[in-house]
């Protein structure tokens, strides 16, 4: 069952920083020498800036292939849990660790924060938590200020809370069990390195997860279906919304049953399986084939469906998440023999981006 988790209270008691760069390349690792105190003026932006990534993820838990004991995050979050006077020699263990898994020529140097939160709110019992940011690009800022009575501009390089590169947030929570953990990688690039070899989690398959998981197993299935190259990602799109409605329309999911119902035929079961088979490869456990459906998760899915078409001629055709080709037709394709081109037609009643 999933967990509520509220930061409305949450606030930031000290950071520990660090300089990670990559051990391949001979780039060296800096960590503090003492926590960084935060002041009152500061410590509720800080916060908020920090946790806003957290909200909506699939929750995690460290997961140790003989025992939990001998989990290296999960003692040294436990030892940070155990004694808030830790926390800069266990931050530096981290970022230590951080550093050394970093071999992967595609791995960014970046900068880390670990800072450590208090009065995180999950199922109504408030807790401590562990938030671990690594950004890995920094940007150019402009401020104005004023000096001898007239404004002046500066510019600055910093990091851009919007776009922070990898996260973590350890919660005091399910202890017993690998702490309940939040995280994410947005580079797409060696997301292995951050889930598997740093942090060691491994997903909490709970109803939220199984539909998610589900839900995104069918759309990239049916897009790999299409009949041909040809297929125009409208019909594609509106085969994804089909998916979809399944989870809509259901309470539990029963995989026999959308076999059945949406896949259809043998041929096409089979082949589903074998896709499931990946993806549990690549998560490293198994998928339950029932479970109570999450619908707000279902929601989530339906806005990511959509299509782009990027055309050669320099052309580019989107087509929303919310667009059925079961409608009125609206666009047609086909081949100009005369040109000797493919092309595709449009219709509509009025420029909505002229209004």
């Amino acid at each position: 069952m999933s967990v509520k988790v509220r930061f409305n209270s949450a606030f930031t008691t000290g950071i520990v920083l660090a300089k990670v760069g990559n051990p391949q390349r001979e780039e060296p690792l800096q960590t503090s020498k003492e926590v960084f105190k935060i002041g009152d003026e500061d410590r509720a932006t800080l916060t908020a800036l920090f946790l806003k990534p957290f909200k909506n993820l699939i929750a995690h838990r460290f997961q140790h292939h003989s025992s939990l004991d001998k989990h290296e995050m999960n003692a040294l979050a436990g030892t940070i849990f155990g004694s808030a006077d830790s926390l800069l020699e266990q931050g530096c263990a981290i970022a230590k660790r951080l550093y050394s898994k970093s071999n992967h020529p595609n791995i960014k140097s970046g900068d880390l924060c670990i800072a450590m939160m208090d009065d995180i709110e999950i199922d109504g019992e408030m807790v401590q938590g562990i938030c671990i940011l690594k950004s890995e690009t920094v940007v150019p800022f402009i401020s104005i200020s004023t000096r001898n009575g007239d404004l002046q501009l500066s510019t600055e390089q910093g990091i851009n809370p919007e776009k922070i590169d990898k996260g973590c947030l350890i919660l005091n929570h399910f202890a017993t069990k690998g702490y309940y953990v939040l995280t994410f990688d947005r580079s797409g690039v060696e997301s292995r390195f951050w889930f598997r070899d740093f942090l060691g989690v491994r997903a909490v398959t709970d109803d939220a997860f199984l539909t998610n998981t589900y839900a995104k197993m069918a759309v990239s299935f049916l897009e790999e279906e299409k009949p041909s190259d040809d297929t125009p990602p409208w019909e594609t799109c509106t085969a994804a919304q089909d998916a979809l409605g399944y989870f809509e329309q259901k309470e539990k999911f029963n995989l026999q049953e959308f076999e059945q119902e949406v896949l259809k035929t043998p041929d096409a079961a089979a082949r589903f399986a074998q896709h499931r088979a990946k993806v549990e490869e690549e998560q490293g456990q198994p998928l339950e084939a029932s479970f109570a459906i999450s619908k707000k998760d279902v929601t989530k899915a339906k806005k990511k469906i959509g299509a782009v078409m990027k055309l050669d001629t320099g052309v580019e055709i989107h087509v929303k998440s919310n667009f059925s080709a079961k409608q009125e037709p609206v666009l047609e394709h086909g081949f100009d023999e005369e040109r000797g081109m493919k092309f595709i037609k449009v219709f509509f009643n009025k420029d909505l981006a002229a209004e």
